[in-house]
């Protein structure tokens, strides 16, 4: 569906900003809605999709991995073998188009596990503009291969020592870099959240993700698929996918949020799962809170997880029931990162490691002859050293 005149997915969504944001955001939306009925606009994302990134990315049968859950027909969508490792291309490739429109010269970004800064920084780089990445200092911490493929590239990453110093203080930052330059600067937000039209623009650009899996799904099995799992942080791989399914009632579709240490002890960013409605970074939708409305600390594992929210149409999802939201831990996590490298020789990031788990865990109860998709949104380079802590490895 498409939002309102508002901005809005049923009561989710909107613009909660400063005055100073609303011309900037009407010349987004302007810029935007021209495009999109452009056959050029679209002709030439395509072309940058499929010459420079690598699409389409392949609907990979996991078969080794599908005997042990039995009853069961899997297939990954390789969403990490994008260029720069994830399906985070896929959106900075269409705003920079929409950025280079807008004669803007300076990109401002935030980024988590740092593959939407990466993606960022490599969109900037080819095109020749200024790009600075804000990044929480834990987050550095937790993602210093991916700072250094930033810098690499020309980016500056801006460290942020606030609060929690993750995903939610970075975009702090980088919006009130924003209002402080908006004459010069675009802001490339990484996922389904914000004020609109951000998240319909994001969710436009992944689709991209479910209009393969739909087409390739079709050309090797001859039918839909049961299910759908992805994981859930702001939600942009898992809107991607989902999106083109939606009107197929008969797909099941399941997002997988972080469990952390476990829903019940507080350690987790399980927005949907625990959360309740209100206002962040522009946007009304589920957030985790405290009686007062005051942000609570989120904690995963997965830094492209530790977000305290989730973007408007996934609330609105949740509410009219159409997609079901769950959770998994960091442990069910990591060893559902664990059987995929040993038995398939893909290491996925460990957002995507949480859609696997959720899928692994209900297997035990699907009918037979299941038809799963589970979309493999990043790569796993970026946490090795995390997982070097977590998991022995023995010869």
């Amino acid at each position: 569906m498409n939002p309102d005149s508002r901005g809005r997915y049923g009561s989710y969504g909107g613009k909660f900003v400063p005055e100073t944001l609303l011309p900037a955001l009407a010349e987004l939306e302007a810029t935007y809605l021209q495009c999109r009925e452009e056959s050029s606009f679209w002709a030439e994302f395509q072309d940058y999709l499929s010459q420079y990134s690598g699409r389409p990315t392949p609907l990979y049968p996991a078969r080794r991995l599908a005997l042990k859950l039995k009853r069961t027909e899997l297939y990954l969508k390789r969403e990490d073998l994008n260029h720069t490792g994830s399906h985070k291309i896929n959106n900075t490739l269409g705003q920079v188009l929409l950025a280079r429109r807008m004669k803007k010269k300076r990109i401002v970004a935030e980024t988590g596990a740092g593959q939407h800064g990466v993606a960022t920084a490599t969109v900037a780089a080819l095109l020749g503009m200024e790009c600075q990445v804000y990044m929480g200092e834990e987050d550095i911490r937790r993602q210093r291969l991916n700072v250094f493929k930033m810098k690499l590239l020309g980016a500056e990453v801006i460290p942020v020592h606030s609060g929690s110093c993750t995903l939610k203080d970075a975009t702090n930052e980088a919006i009130r870099d924003w209002v402080a330059n908006v004459d010069d600067t675009y802001y490339l937000l990484g996922s389904v959240v914000g004020p609109h039209p951000y998240p319909m623009i994001v969710r436009d650009l992944q689709t991209v993700i479910g209009r393969e899996a739909r087409t390739q799904i079709l050309e090797a099995t001859g039918r839909l698929p049961d299910r759908i799992y992805a994981c859930v942080g702001g939600g942009s791989n898992s809107i991607g996918i989902f999106y083109p399914f939606l009107l197929d009632q008969g797909v099941e579709l399941i997002g997988i949020e972080a469990g952390g240490k476990g829903v019940g002890t507080g350690r987790h960013a399980a927005s949907l799962t625990a959360g309740r409605p209100g206002v962040l970074h522009g946007s009304l939708s589920y957030l985790l809170m405290d009686e007062d409305g005051q942000i609570l600390p989120t904690y995963s594992i997965s830094a492209g997880l530790d977000y305290p929210g989730v973007g408007p149409e996934h609330s609105y999802l949740k509410e009219k029931g159409r997609v079901r939201y769950e959770t998994v831990t960091d442990r069910d996590a990591l060893e559902a990162l664990t059987l995929l490298c040993q038995t398939e020789g893909i290491i996925p990031a460990l957002e995507s490691a949480h859609a696997l788990a959720g899928a692994l865990q209900e297997a035990k109860e699907f009918p037979d002859n299941q038809l799963v998709i589970v979309n493999i949104s990043g790569r796993g380079d970026k946490d090795v050293p995390t997982l070097a802590g977590k998991i022995g490895v023995e010869r």
